[in-house]
């Protein structure tokens, strides 16, 4: 991976609507969502959302496809497991850490995650 493709990666995924956006694709694997369920899901209205589609599509992390009259957008997991690795390709001086562990979820403001929708 070039540093000009993380920087694009890096910029899309710092903004919190497409940081949530692209979470909930990755929950939902390489089938992915419909425009409509990510609008309701995180309570995004379409326009902006359409906006940050965009956006996360020209960073190269999420594709979209057609079905019918449905856009469907999904993680491109390759790049994201690309990027992960580009961050950490020197860790430690190239000895090898170990495994990482995964981060406690912080419990602080509240994210466009928590306006979902009861069902």
């Amino acid at each position: 991976m070039q540093t000009a493709q993380t920087v694009k990666m890096l910029s899309a995924l710092a903004q919190e609507s497409r940081l949530a956006i692209f979470r909930l694709l990755v929950e939902q694997g390489p089938e992915g969502l419909p425009v409509g369920a990510i609008a309701e899901e995180l309570g995004i209205p379409n326009a902006t959302l359409s906006f940050h589609l965009k956006e996360l599509l020209y960073a190269g992390l999420v594709t979209s496809r057609q079905s019918g009259r449905f856009i469907y957008y999904a993680p491109v997991i390759e790049a994201i497991n690309g990027l992960v690795g580009y961050l950490t390709e020197n860790c430690c001086q190239g000895r090898g850490c170990g495994p990482a562990t995964r981060a406690s979820k912080p419990r602080a403001a509240a994210t466009p995650r928590t306006r979902r929708r009861a069902s």
